[in-house]
This record gives structure tokens, C-alpha cells and sequence, in this order.
């Protein structure tokens, strides 16, 4: 068992200092000398003093920000900063705004301490996708609402799910999917069924239009076989991932009112799945409040029991901003920078869809250059897909030995990381400072909805 572990200090470095433990309900807490970081000097091994909390598989330093971790640990692996001030922000944004229920989905961040810090903050509710991720919520939220939303399961899946973990709630696109569920569940008369529909995905800026979702010439009749067997009958679709407008759910809903009158059935549950954007650079979405509105209106107008519930799927817009990622430049050529993790790391998204992340250079030395330049990066495996266009906005001294942050990593960077090659190694620090930009509250909103970026937050 590794452990999560919080730095608490380091004589002579004043950015270091004692924080209340976050993690309360970890089932051990002392004082120890632990393993250092990888790149830790054997004088500053011999100072520090940790304090260990036993959790799961990972292991946390804790600091004040990017900066300051250079500073302390000048590391040679990548590491991943941890912000649940950021996550609980977004959870309780969510919790007092969404007129509804809010199912934080598990497979944007699988993370056992995520998963606590937004169950402390306010989110009951749960979206888990596989067997695993039952289990997992299971284990660590025993008292948390799992809704088993992946519409093409196993049935050995779904009885395990309904017969070990209390799950209730699953979703289905077609009848072998209808019938998969009562033969797994023995015949269960205590079943929230919510079948899926097929929306567009034209707003948003992944596509999941095309995988999932009831044939629009079955639905009517899937809706009345589902109903009768359903002690609970729900709708559920989704726009896609990163929606840029809330005209995306607007559309989805007349879909979900098309249904309702050609079905004739009483619905009790509509949800409307995930799509919540965040923000990244040349993505600034509207304020979340808009989308919320619209959502809400739409809901209202259907033709629906009066005690039907409204549910979303937040993933991303959950979990983007509590967590960044620290590398190192290993070597630059031209404006190609070579660093220690890439698409096999947390930058799938980077690199496999070209999605650009905020950076930030992390130089200990106080001169940085003023003029910028755009660079791509490498990343460390001998594999030439391993490459991330961006391009990445930095300082055009940047060189081998400096450190980056690349910023808005919690969702999908964290949970999509693997070892090829021999690489993976990672550490994890929380730190305590604001995310590179964020939908939420502390600072003014500008135009577009996005409160601030970290560069702009001095000056708000």
C-alpha cells in the first residue's frame, strides 16, 4: 500500500507550511519519515517530515503551488497537482444552482479522493459506467446513489451491480438491453430504468452521437416496454462532451418531448446526461447559470408527472480544475520541446485530439523572458504519435531543465494515464493555489461566463 502524503515542512523554505488534513475519514493518520520524491537531495531527505495518511493506491505531497514544488523537489518524474478546493467549489456550484440532481461522473476521475471531496461537498449522486467503477464508489461512498448509466452492460455486470452494491438505477438503448436487465435482476419490481435516446452532437466538441442510443424508430416502443416493468421510467441522452451552447439541451429536450407524446407514457426521470464544458484556451464557454436556465424551462414544458425528477451528468465540469500537471523540459530543438509525459500520460487529449491545455513556465529563477513563442511538445516514448500539436503559448527562452505546468487536467488526464513503454511514474502533490482558469466564483465573470484565468486573478 502506498500512501497519500502531505509535505509539512522544510526548514529555511517559507512557501512550504502546516495545512489541516483534508482527508478525514482515512482510516490511519501519524507522523513518519517516508520515501522522498525522485529527484529530492539527500540533505533535504534528511529534513523533511511528513505526514502520512493511508489511502488506496496513491500518494500525495502536499505544497502551496507549482512553483513552490519545483523549488522543494526539482523533480525528474512528472507530477500531478491536486486542487480539492477547486473540486468542492465546482460540486457546491452545482449542488445550489442545477435545479435538479447532479451524478458526478465517476469515469472522468475515478479518484478516491475526488470522489470524497465532492461527497463532502454535497454530491449524493453517482454516474458509474463498468463493474469496476461500481465497485469502486461502492468501497469508498457506501451511503452514495450509483446509477449504472452505460447502456450496453454484461449481465453478470449488472446482477453483481443490483445483488452486491445496491444499484437500482440502469440505463438501456435497446429491448435485448431491457431484457438483460430483469433476467440479471431476477425479475426486480424496484428498478429506475431510463432509456437512452439519440441526440446530435453538433455543438459540442466531441461527438458521442453516434455510439449509443435508441433507434428514433423504436423509442416509442421501447419507452412502453420499459414502462412496464419500470417502478421508475426514465429518458436520458447526451449532447456530447464540451456543449458550447445551451442550445445543445434545448434541442436534446424537444427530442425527449417528441418521445413522451408518441410513447404516451408517464416519465418520471429526464436526464440529460453530461456535456457541462470547461474552459480551455479558444474554448470559453457561456456561464454555466445560462445553461442551467435553459435546461431548467425546457424541463418544465414537457408533458411529464409533476413529481418527475431532473438529473444531470456532470464529469468534466466537475472534476477540469482540480488538477494540473508539472513536467520537465528534457530537451528542446527549435521550438519542439521534448517532456517526461505526453499521450501516454495524462495528454491523450492533446495529442489524440488535439485539444490545447493552458501552460505556464515554472522557472525557480526569478527571470522568465517576456517574449512568447508557440511551441509543440514530445513526449517520452519512443512512439511518434506521442507528439501534441497545441500549439503551447510560452516564454521564448524556455530550455532543457525548466518546468511546465499544463493546466485544466482533472478531467480525462488523470484517469487516462498508462505505462507504456516503461513510463508513468508519477507523484502527487495537493497544493493550495487557483486553478489556470475557472467557470467559478473567485473572481468577477467576464463575457463569456469564465471567471478568470490565474494571470488575470491579480488584477481582479
Amino acid at each position: 500500500m502506498r500512501a497519500f502524503i502531505r509535505l509539512d515542512r522544510i526548514p529555511g523554505s517559507p512557501e512550504l507550511k502546516t495545512k489541516t488534513n483534508h482527508f478525514t475519514s482515512a482510516p490511519a493518520f501519524h507522523n513518519a519519515l517516508v520515501r522522498c520524491p525522485r529527484g529530492t537531495s539527500n540533505n533535504r531527505k534528511a529534513a523533511l517530515l511528513f505526514h502520512v495518511i493511508f489511502w488506496g493506491s496513491l500518494e500525495l505531497y502536499e505544497n502551496t503551488d507549482a512553483l513552490a514544488v519545483v523549488r522543494a523537489l526539482r523533480p525528474d518524474e512528472p507530477i500531478t497537482l491536486l486542487r480539492p478546493h477547486a473540486a468542492a467549489r465546482a460540486a457546491r456550484f452545482f449542488v445550489e444552482k442545477f435545479q435538479g440532481k447532479s451524478l458526478y461522473a465517476v469515469k472522468a476521475n475515478p479518484s478516491p479522493a475526488l470522489l470524497e471531496t465532492l461527497w463532502e461537498a454535497g454530491i449524493t449522486h453517482y454516474d458509474v459506467a463498468s463493474l469496476g467503477e461500481v465497485r469502486l464508489a461502492h468501497k469508498f461512498l457506501p451511503d452514495a446513489k450509483l446509477c449504472f448509466m452505460h447502456p450496453v452492460k454484461s449481465g453478470r455486470a449488472i446482477a453483481q451491480a443490483y445483488h452486491n452494491h445496491n444499484v437500482r438505477t440502469f440505463s438501456l438503448d435497446s429491448h435485448e438491453e431491457l431484457e438483460k436487465i430483469v433476467r440479471a435482476t431476477n425479475g426486480a419490481t424496484d428498478l429506475e430504468l431510463c432509456v437512452r435516446i439519440r441526440v446530435s452532437s453538433e455543438h459540442a466538441k466531441l461527438s458521442l452521437a453516434s455510439k449509443f442510443g435508441a433507434d428514433p424508430l423504436e423509442v416509442a416502443d421501447l419507452l412502453v416496454a420499459t414502462r412496464q416493468v419500470a417502478d421508475s421510467l426514465g429518458i436520458c441522452f447526451h449532447v456530447g462532451s464540451q456543449a458550447m451552447t445551451p442550445a445543445a439541451y434545448a434541442e436534446a429536450m424537444e427530442h425527449v418531448r417528441a418521445a413522451i407524446v408518441e410513447a404516451s407514457v408517464t416519465v418520471d426521470i429526464v436526464d440529460i446526461g453530461g456535456g457541462f464544458p470547461s474552459v480551455y484556451p479558444g474554448m470559453e464557454p457561456p456561464a454555466l447559470e445560462g445553461y442551467f436556465d435553459v435546461i431548467h424551462d425546457c424541463f418544465e414544458d414537457l408533458p411529464i408527472s409533476y413529481s418527475a425528477e431532473l438529473w444531470c451528468e456532470p464529469g468534466r465540469a466537475l472534476c477540469a480544475e482540480y488538477a494540473s500537471l508539472l513536467v520537465k523540459v528534457e530537451k528542446r530543438r527549435g521550438n519542439e520541446l521534448f517532456i517526461n509525459d505526453g499521450a501516454y500520460g495524462s495528454l491523450f487529449d492533446a495529442a489524440h485530439i488535439g485539444w490545447r491545455f493552458p501552460v505556464a513556465l515554472q522557472r525557480s529563477e526569478t527571470s522568465i523572458g517576456t517574449q512568447m513563442a508557440e511551441f509543440t511538445f514530445y513526449g517520452p516514448t519512443c512512439d511518434d504519435m506521442d507528439h501534441m500539436a497545441g500549439p503551447f503559448i510560452l516564454p521564448d527562452d524556455v530550455k532543457a531543465g525548466d518546468y511546465i505546468e499544463v493546466g485544466m487536467l482533472g478531467a480525462y488526464g488523470c484517469a487516462m494515464r498508462t505505462e507504456f513503454n516503461g513510463f508513468g511514474e508519477t507523484d502527487t502533490v495537493v497544493v493550495e493555489d487557483e486553478p489556470m482558469a475557472t467557470l467559478y466564483g473567485w473572481a468577477p465573470a467576464n463575457d463569456t461566463g469564465v471567471r478568470a484565468t490565474r494571470s488575470q486573478s491579480s488584477k481582479v
